[in-house]
């Protein structure tokens, strides 16, 4: 688990974030909250905290204040900004003192966890003192998945993929894209798209009962996929011969 304090000096915020945002899913535990800037500079200055969810507009330290001086201090927690103000001002100091991230009041959940979904990648590839290791964990989550794409293309969906690795659908939609560079969902097409070439050069099967068989339970929509993957329809495709992706 990744530490992580939050500061807002609005209440409502504050409690909002660190008890009804699922930290536990993604590999964080909130160690504390507070309401000004300079009481989560004293406790960052006396406890190691990976990662700190800062206002900016706060009463006695803002958020650029406290990022000035754990720049100064050469702090290695990542800093990420949350603030209703779209003021490019601020955005540029974020930069200068090397805050991770800058979000936009007020959240939204999606946005707020494919962020801490990325950050926690880098925080595991940086933290872990065996890259091999992490890398092997890595690689066996990615295989798993494409291995249960494979096996379930007719149905799948990201939600069951999901579930079988045990991971959040938000976190394992960014995951698999940052792992392999390629949407979940583009890998399922083209793993139903070679599904239904194989199947397409069995002359038993007509075109409708393909469709059916790879999860298309419209044929048009069967014919229209398959041609724009491929560039030819599957009649095209039995009459010619195997398409080239």
């Amino acid at each position: 688990m990744h530490t992580l304090i939050i500061i807002d000096d609005e209440e409502e915020i504050r409690n909002g974030l660190s008890r009804f945002f699922p930290w536990h899913e993604l590999g964080y535990e909130v160690v504390r909250t507070f309401d000004n800037g300079k009481a989560a500079l004293d406790y960052l200055l006396t406890h190691p905290v990976d990662v700190a969810l800062c206002d900016i507009r706060m009463p006695i330290m803002t958020g650029i204040e406290l990022a000035e001086r754990l720049h100064r201090e050469k702090s290695e927690t990542a800093l990420l900004f949350l603030t209703g103000h779209k003021d490019f001002e601020y955005a540029k100091q974020a930069i200068i003192f090397n805050v991770n991230n800058y979000i936009v009041k007020p959240t939204k959940y999606e946005e707020l966890y494919a962020i801490f979904s990325s950050l926690k990648l880098e925080l595991d590839e940086k933290k872990g003192g065996s890259e091999r290791k992490i890398e092997s964990d890595h690689g066996s989550v990615i295989r798993a998945v494409k291995l249960f794409v494979n096996q379930h293309y007719q149905d799948v969906t990201l939600e069951k993929a999901a579930n079988h690795v045990h991971l959040n659908p938000y976190y394992l939609s960014s995951y698999f894209k940052e792992k392999t560079g390629e949407n979940f969902s583009d890998y399922v097409l083209r793993a139903k798209m070679r599904k239904a070439v194989e199947l397409l050069a069995d002359i038993r099967y007509k075109t409708y009962e393909v469709s059916e068989m790879v999860g298309y339970s419209n044929a048009k929509n069967f014919t229209r996929t398959f041609k724009k993957f491929y560039g030819v329809t599957p009649r095209e495709y039995k009459q010619s011969g195997a398409p080239s992706e």
